[in-house]
């Protein structure tokens, strides 16, 4: 089943998308959701497109998610990146330690932004963000984000943007600490890579065919994200730029040389 998509209009994101995506005339899109099917609910896929930096915000845990009356489920996610303008970054954790006061402070005055360390990012470049990471996306990137499906974000700062701040919300589950560059890879044009074996979700690359390893972790069902063409569900193929539930692993093939994504919940 190929799910449904949700484009939504940001004043940060892009006028003109990479391909096979097309923004409307005079739409600015910044993100592409892919509905969660009810077989799948715990995962959110989307397309993200930056024109501009995001707000530096960050995600609770599943317990402090609960702990807040918010839901059962905090968000930790990936991004891989598609496509980056010459000179875009991402900005993930601090350059050193900071405790909580001294993060306030930074927020208030705006100089939390340079007290991040924003990483110069390049097609295949891959970042695991914890819940409690603080983070912010760049502007000129496009970039695929798998997350727990929650929509709990706590903005620390928005460049002077008329948006509601969490402050309070927010440093009290922020991690005032240096990015662990253990869950940043590379993906090379070649060869199946597991990028996500955590507690909430798997993730692969893969280059197909699919490996037989590879495929034994995959019991139920899972999304298919196409990146070239080749990828075909039940026979039927699909697109780059569509996101497809798989009942079963069976029913899934990647020929030979294409690249695709699976993941699934833990």
């Amino acid at each position: 089943m190929i799910l449904p998509t949700i484009s939504v209009e940001k004043p940060w994101g892009k006028d003109t998308l990479p391909a096979p995506f097309t923004a409307p005339d005079g739409k600015r899109i910044g993100e592409i959701w892919f509905e969660p099917p009810e077989a799948l609910p715990e995962l959110l896929c989307k397309y993200i497109f930056t024109s501009e930096k995001l707000s530096v915000q960050v995600h609770p845990d599943d317990d402090q998610a609960e702990a807040a009356g918010q839901g059962r489920q905090g968000k930790s996610e990936c991004w891989y990146v598609i496509d980056a303008d010459e000179g875009a970054t991402l900005g993930v954790g601090f350059a050193e330690d900071i405790d909580a006061d001294a993060m306030r402070a930074a927020a208030i005055d705006g100089s939390i932004e340079d007290k991040l360390v924003w990483h110069p990012v390049k097609a295949g470049d891959f970042f695991y963000i914890p819940a409690n990471t603080v983070h912010a996306i760049g502007a000129g990137v496009s970039l695929i984000e798998v997350q727990q499906n929650s929509d709990i974000t706590y903005r620390l700062y928005d460049y002077g943007r008329p948006r509601e701040l969490h402050l309070d919300a927010g440093i009290a589950v922020a991690r005032g600490a240096p990015y662990n560059m253990e869950l940043f890879r590379h993906v090379p044009d070649h060869g199946t890579q597991r990028l996500v074996n955590g507690p909430f979700f798997v993730l692969d690359r893969v280059h197909g065919p699919i490996p037989e390893m590879n495929a034994r972790d995959y019991p139920a069902a899972l999304l298919v994200i196409p990146r070239t063409p080749g990828t075909t569900l039940g026979g039927k193929p699909v697109a780059v730029g569509e996101c497809a539930l798989a009942q079963s692993i069976g029913d899934v093939e990647v020929a030979e040389g294409a690249l695709c994504l699976l993941t699934r919940p833990r």
